[in-house]
C-alpha cells in the first residue's frame, strides 16, 4: 500500500475516501463544475455507485483531503478494473475545489496516485505492460498543465457528442432482424457480444461478469427500457444500452437519453445494423420523456462512428483527452 504521506499545505491531512463521504464529494464537484465544465454532475447515489462495489478498494485505492474542521478540498482515486487486453489499465481521477486550487494539492494528489497506479501493476499484473490513464477536458487548464508537468502524454481524443430528440431519422430495418428493448435474461449475451464488438478498440478489455454489472448494466443510471438490441435468429448482433443521470437532469433541465454502449458483431457489421439500432434509441427516448441523446466516440475510432454520429445528426459539444504514462513490463 502507498502509505506514503502527501506534500500537502500546512492544516490539510490526507485519509482513504469513506463511503459516507459521497456527500461532501458530490458538493466539491458540482462547486468545481461551475470552472471546469465537464458537462457531468454527480449525485451522492452515482458515486456510492461508482466506489462501493466489488471493484473499488477505497481504503488503498482513495484519497480524501480534508482541512483541520473537516472540510473536503480534493480527492483522487486510483481504480483498475479487473480484466485487461493490450495493457493493465489504472484509471485515475481526482479534483480539487476551485477556492484551494494553486496550493500544490493536485500536485500531490497525482503523485499519490501515479504512485498507486505503479504498486497496482507490481502487485497484480507485473507480467504486463500497464497504462496510468488520467482524462481531462480541454476546458480544464490547470489540470491539462498539471499533467503536461508530470510528464504524462496525450493518448486520444474523445468527443463528446449529442443531439435534440427532435426531426427525428425515420425507421430503418434490416431484413431478417428486429430490434427489441433490452432484457435481463439476455444480459450475459449482450455482455458476450461487447467483448467481441470491442477487441480492436483502444483501452477496451474482455469484461467479466461481475465488472460488467458494476461498470455498465448494474449501474442506478441504467435504462433497459431506452435500450436496444437488435435480434437475429434469437440471437443479439448488435445493441445500444441507454442511460439516464438524473444528477445531470436536474443541474440541467432536462432529460438525457445517453448511449453508453454501442456496438455490433464483427461478422454483422456492413449492414446498417449501428445506424437501424440508434435510430430506433433515439425514437424510444423521445417517447419516454427525454430531450436530448448524447454518447462519446474516440476520435480515432476504427469502424467510422464519428461520421455515422454525424450523418445521423450528434454534434461534439466538449472534447476530452486521454493523458497516459505508460510502464513496461516488470518481468
Amino acid at each position: 500500500m502507498n502509505s506514503a504521506p502527501l506534500a500537502l499545505p500546512e492544516g490539510l491531512t490526507a485519509r482513504p475516501i469513506r463511503p459516507d463521504d459521497v456527500v461532501a464529494v458530490a458538493e466539491l464537484l458540482t462547486a468545481a463544475e461551475a470552472v471546469d465544465d465537464t458537462g457531468a454532475h454527480e449525485s451522492p447515489e452515482d458515486l456510492t455507485g461508482f466506489w462501493v462495489n466489488e471493484l473499488v478498494d477505497l481504503e488503498r485505492d482513495s484519497r480524501l483531503v480534508t482541512t483541520a474542521d473537516g472540510a473536503v478540498v480534493g480527492w483522487a482515486t486510483a481504480i483498475a478494473p479487473p480484466t485487461f487486453r493490450d495493457a493493465y489499465g489504472v484509471h485515475l481521477e481526482g479534483r480539487v475545489h476551485p477556492e484551494w486550487r494553486g496550493r500544490g494539492i493536485g500536485r500531490a494528489l497525482l503523485a499519490w496516485q501515479l504512485a498507486r497506479g505503479e504498486e497496482l501493476h507490481a502487485e497484480r499484473h507485473p507480467e504486463a505492460p500497464a497504462r496510468l490513464t488520467v482524462t481531462a477536458y480541454t476546458s480544464m487548464a490547470d489540470l491539462t498543465a498539471l499533467l503536461r508537468r508530470a510528464g504524462l502524454v496525450e493518448a486520444r481524443f474523445f468527443s463528446h457528442m449529442e443531439r435534440p430528440l427532435t426531426d427525428l431519422p425515420e425507421p430503418r430495418t434490416v431484413p431478417g432482424v428486429e430490434l427489441v428493448p433490452f432484457t435481463w435474461e439476455r444480459d450475459d449475451e449482450v455482455r458476450r457480444a461487447h467483448n467481441a464488438a470491442f477487441t480492436e478498440h483502444y483501452g477496451s478489455s474482455e469484461r467479466d461478469t461481475t465488472s460488467w454489472q458494476v461498470m455498465f448494466t448494474g449501474q442506478r443510471g441504467f435504462r433497459p427500457d431506452l435500450s436496444v438490441l437488435a435480434v437475429e435468429d434469437d440471437a443479439v448482433i448488435a445493441y445500444v444500452l441507454a442511460y439516464v443521470y438524473e444528477a445531470n437532469t436536474a443541474a440541467t433541465g432536462h432529460r438525457e437519453s445517453y448511449f453508453g454502449q454501442i456496438g455490433v458483431l464483427p461478422t454483422a457489421r456492413g449492414r446498417g445494423l449501428s445506424k437501424a439500432a440508434i435510430v430506433q434509441a433515439l425514437r424510444v427516448a423521445a417517447e419516454h420523456d427525454c430531450a436530448t441523446a448524447g454518447l462519446q466516440v474516440d476520435s480515432e475510432n476504427v469502424t467510422g462512428a464519428l461520421g455515422l454520429y454525424e450523418s445521423l445528426g450528434f454534434t461534439t459539444s466538449r472534447t476530452e483527452v486521454s493523458w497516459s504514462r505508460h510502464l513496461a513490463p516488470l518481468r
